[in-house]
């Protein structure tokens, strides 16, 4: 799911969709009215799934979609090679998540974790 707003409503460590695609926003530089155009906005932001680097340059007033990040917990069912199963704690469904070797020593069995559930896609929110 996705809303649209304004650029100039965007604030830094919220989410933007950038050629299709959620990240994180890193920095965003305003210009000034210049005499023959409108003020615009450099929006600086990291894919949440991929970690690229991504920019876009347009006027304050263009429109952009923001993706509905929804923050969910869940307890920690299996622990596979590239993915853990996990029990929503609200539904108690079971849900299938893709993890890095980083985030395979953190987890145990039994233990809860948070998970962010965007556009369809679920990633393990490690902090």
């Amino acid at each position: 799911m996705k809303e649209q707003v304004e650029t100039r409503e965007l604030k830094e460590g919220r989410y933007v969709i950038i050629d299709d695609e959620p990240c994180v926003i890193k920095s965003i530089a305003k210009s000034k009215p210049g005499k023959h155009g409108a003020a615009k906005a450099r929006v600086d932001a990291v894919g949440i799934f991929d970690s690229q680097k991504r920019s876009i340059v347009q006027p304050v007033t263009a429109k952009v979609y923001v993706p509905v990040v929804e923050r969910k917990s869940g307890q920690v069912l299996t622990i596979a090679e590239t993915s853990a199963q996990l029990m929503d704690n609200s539904d108690y469904s079971t849900i299938d998540v893709p993890i890095t070797a980083e985030d395979r020593e953190k987890l145990e069995e039994g233990k809860e974790v948070s998970y962010l559930l965007v556009m369809g896609r679920t990633k393990m929110d490690m902090r």
